[in-house]
């Protein structure tokens, strides 16, 4: 995560708990995939950090735009981008600001 990036908590209109990312410049670089039926369980997710089990895909949308998602080691989504990219490295440098080490 990036120094100046900050996470916010909200719960959504289900009541159920989700995390979004903001740079310093207000915009969203990643968000929760899910809803939490508990705050703790969302904050964890959104504080998930580097994990070496975690696989991480990068594909290319509708509009061939580039996005990433990220799977546990359960197979279960814990995190995508919030939005396209025209590169795969733009992509890839949103990822590593949510835990994402490149090979």
């Amino acid at each position: 995560m990036s120094e100046k990036d900050k996470i916010e908590v909200y719960q959504d209109k289900r009541g159920e708990w989700r995390w979004r990312r903001k740079a310093s410049n207000g915009k969203i670089v990643g968000a929760a995939s899910e809803g939490y039926k508990a705050k703790a369980d969302c904050e964890a997710n959104a504080n998930r950090g580097y994990k070496d089990s975690d696989k991480w895909e990068f594909y290319q949308d509708k509009r061939q735009e580039w996005r990433w998602r990220r799977k546990a080691s359960n197979g279960q989504i814990v995190g995508s981008s919030s939005e396209g990219y025209k590169a795969q490295g733009d992509c890839e440098s949103n990822a590593a600001r949510q835990g994402y080490k490149p090979a």
